[in-house]
């Protein structure tokens, strides 16, 4: 299992998702991919899209500077 970092910080809506889902088929499963993200829809997008592609969201939470961090495990 590993775990791999994105950082999306600056990057608006729909950024982040097609940054994520560039990153997915890389993903092996058991893996999880660590975003960090700044968008005002952050939040919403990722849960959308785990969602949508059945992703395990772990667990998404502010940091500092208005940043968030979520986990996916694949």
């Amino acid at each position: 299992m590993a775990v791999v970092t994105l950082d999306t910080t600056s990057l608006k809506c729909p950024q982040p998702v097609l940054k994520i889902a560039a990153k997915s088929p890389d993903m092996k499963s058991g893996d999880i991919l660590e975003v960090i993200g700044d968008c005002p829809t952050f939040e919403r997008d990722i849960r959308a899209w785990c969602k949508r592609l059945k992703k395990t969201l772990l667990f998404i939470r502010n940091e500092d500077a208005g940043q968030m961090r979520c986990q996916i495990q694949f």
